[in-house]
């Protein structure tokens, strides 16, 4: 569905899902709703929900966050794309993208300071991956290794991602499958320094709890 700026209705939603979400105006409106959503600890195992199961739950990890307000830049007029981050031995990130002045900035939920919104100053998409590269971190590692094209997100049917009453693992493994560069050479993730102490006292600071300490420090 290659509409430019779709109605609620259109999309499948109802008028409820439609309101909350054209109220978010701008990407720092839809970045102040996702980082208000409560974190997805996933404690009945994986998932992948809809923008609606979000609206439903009221609550997301990083990749039902990016969808969430991929839609709601779409119905905004603006393209519903995100991009996916890999790293080695660690989760994927992704993040919903947007453009400003030829400028890309990134809307991201994550449980730590680290990887959230990006300010729309960066020039090309490897620009604004890099900006994570120093926060991406497995305990002392970094390990941010690649980032993907934009996806655009109408290639789905919207009842695939939008409206879904089960997991997208479909739309998700599309994502996962999509071109992918490298940010670094082999010989530079080598040399990459180890965080100091002072970084890692840092990963205690959490937005959301969890019972599990561990668990809440993963998201």
């Amino acid at each position: 569905m290659r509409l430019t700026k779709p109605t609620p209705a259109q999309l499948g939603l109802t008028a409820k899902e439609g309101r909350i979400l054209r109220a978010l105006r701008t990407p720092a409106h839809i970045q102040k709703f996702v980082i208000g959503l409560r974190a997805n600890f996933e404690p009945g195992g994986d998932t992948l929900r809809s923008v609606r199961g979000v609206l439903r739950h009221r609550e997301a990890h990083c990749i039902e966050a990016a969808f969430t307000a991929a839609c709601a830049l779409w119905l905004q007029g603006e393209p519903p794309l995100v991009m996916d981050l890999t790293a080695q031995g660690d989760s994927d990130h992704v993040v919903a993208l947007f453009k400003r002045d030829g400028c890309w900035g990134a809307i991201s939920k994550s449980n730590h300071v680290w990887l959230r919104w990006r300010d729309p100053v960066y020039r090309s998409l490897r620009e604004l991956a890099m900006s994570y590269l120093h926060e991406y971190t497995n305990e002392a590692r970094k390990t941010l290794r690649t980032y993907s094209v934009a996806v655009d997100l109408r290639r789905f049917a919207p009842a695939m991602w939008v409206t879904n009453e089960e997991d997208c693992w479909e739309v998700g493994a599309a994502v996962d499958d999509v071109r992918h560069y490298r940010l670094i050479t082999r010989a530079q993730a080598r040399r990459l320094a180890p965080r100091d102490a002072i970084e890692l006292r840092a990963d205690d600071l959490v937005q959301y709890e969890s019972r599990d300490r561990t668990t809440a420090r993963r998201y």
